[in-house]
Parts: C-alpha cells; sequence; structure tokens
C-alpha cells in the first residue's frame, strides 16, 4: 500500500493519525490554543477557519497562516472552512468561499485545503487545479448532519471525491440507531479494500458514533479528531484519551494479527 507522506506525517495503515481542531475566534485566542494543541502532540492540526471573526478578511488570513505555519514546523496543517450547511460556524456567499480557498491555497502555507463536495463539482475542479499547481493536498469532504446515507451513497460520495482529484476523501453522518454505525463501517471498509492506495476518513458523529471514531485501524480511516481546548463536531472526545485507546487498539490489533500468522 502506498502512503500519502505530508512531512513526517505518513497517512495510511496503521493507527489512525490524530487531527487536533484549532477553534480560536481572535488571533490572540489561536496563538494561545495553538500553545495547547501542541503540547498534546498531535499528528496534524486542522485550523476551522469559519470560527476566526476577521475570516472574511483576506489579508488577516494570509497573515495568520504565515504565523501558524512558522510555529507549527514539521506538524500539516489542513485549512477548512466548513461551511454553515455542514456544521459551520458562519455563512458566507459561495463566491467567496471559492476565492478563500483559492487565496489559502497559493499562500503555500497549508498543507492541506478542505473543500465540500456539494460546493459544486466545476468549484471542486477548480480547487483542486489550482491546488496541483501550488504542491497542495485536497481533502474532499462531505458533512450529513441529518441521517446516515444508504451505503451504496456512502461509497458513491467517497469513490466521487476521488474522481474528481481529491488526495484524501472525507465523510461524516449522523447516526440514529446501531445499523447506522455497521453502515458507515461496511461502507469504508469496501472502499478501502477496492482501492487501498487511495486515504479516507470516515465517522459517525455525536455520542453513539464514537466508535467509529476509534476503529479506524480495522476498518479503513485514515486519521480521527480528537479535541484540544475545544472540539469541532459532536462527539469528539479528548485528543489525550483518543491516543491512549487508539494505542491499545494497535497493540491488540497487531497481536492478533501475529497470532493468526502462527
Amino acid at each position: 500500500m502506498k502512503m500519502l507522506k505530508i512531512k513526517d506525517i505518513e497517512i495510511g495503515e496503521g493507527i489512525p493519525k490524530v487531527i487536533i481542531p484549532l477553534m480560536g475566534t481572535t488571533d490572540q485566542e489561536l496563538l494561545e490554543e495553538l500553545e495547547v494543541i501542541k503540547d498534546l502532540k498531535p499528528d496534524i492540526i486542522e485550523w476551522r477557519a469559519d470560527a476566526y471573526s476577521k475570516v472574511e478578511d483576506l489579508a488577516a488570513i494570509q497573515n495568520l497562516l504565515e504565523t501558524l505555519s512558522t510555529q507549527l514546523l514539521n506538524i500539516p496543517l489542513i485549512f477548512t472552512f466548513r461551511t454553515y450547511k455542514e456544521g459551520g460556524m458562519k455563512e458566507i456567499a459561495g463566491d467567496y468561499y471559492s476565492k478563500l480557498l483559492k487565496t489559502v491555497i497559493q499562500t503555500k502555507k497549508a498543507d492541506l485545503v478542505d473543500v465540500e463536495l456539494f460546493t459544486g463539482e466545476t468549484n471542486v475542479k477548480e480547487v483542486v487545479t489550482l491546488a496541483e499547481e501550488n504542491g497542495v493536498y485536497i481533502i474532499i469532504s462531505n458533512h450529513d448532519f441529518q441521517q446516515t446515507p444508504a451505503k451504496d451513497e456512502i461509497i458513491r460520495r467517497l469513490e466521487t471525491m476521488k474522481l474528481l482529484g481529491g488526495h484524501i476523501s472525507k465523510i461524516a453522518v449522523t447516526p440514529k440507531n446501531v445499523q447506522d454505525i455497521l453502515t458507515l463501517l461496511e461502507a469504508t471498509n469496501t472502499v478501502k479494500n477496492n482501492d487501498r492506495d487511495h486515504p479516507l476518513i470516515t465517522m459517525s458523529m455525536g455520542p453513539l458514533g464514537l466508535f467509529t471514531r476509534l476503529s479506524g485501524e480495522l476498518f479503513g480511516s485514515a486519521c480521527t479528531f480528537g479535541a484540544g481546548r475545544m472540539a469541532s463536531a459532536p462527539g469528539q472526545i479528548p485528543a489525550d484519551e483518543l491516543r491512549i485507546i487508539l494505542n491499545i487498539f494497535h497493540k491488540y490489533l497487531e497481536k492478533g494479527t501475529d497470532d493468526f500468522r502462527s
């Protein structure tokens, strides 16, 4: 299996990489939060810019990206503006969303940029093309806060993300019962087995979906989100607790594999 290597982080098989979100609303809050998060030793940091009070000021975004990239050193940075319809904290016009992502890509200060699948095929393709020209990786994402779609629909969305040029396909869904959890896990496993060279991030949100945030190594989700100072989505647990559980899973999964081989 090929792994996606970004700085010193290899995204692929093994323990899912822990992503911790930055959720501050001001420059000072973000920089203070960053110091707390760095102590938690994240694999990747995500700046959720929809929480930032000056997100509609492109110069402020560029300046803060410069500061963040200087302080992060070898920790990869994801830039995300989560749209309001997919659980974000601020509503902006579609043309500004596209302009924002393109501006961030052109700074080359974010290692990965998240673009939402349902912002439109044309927009996604333009963002992907610009990212390729600037050496930036793309996560194409979808967040469904209403339901868990059918297995075939989850598979279709994840595969469409890859076809549109995303380096990582991400989907987060809302479970209403245990069957919804199984649907998400079965879809993840199917897509991973169909193409083991393309990383996925999948999860069911909320307390009911907690297991999906922990079991990626078994079912095929390459990264998982843990809360630092503040969670960015329902169901995230503190990053330090998440890391302990992931390491336990990894230890006994490896042991089980060794026992099977013997």
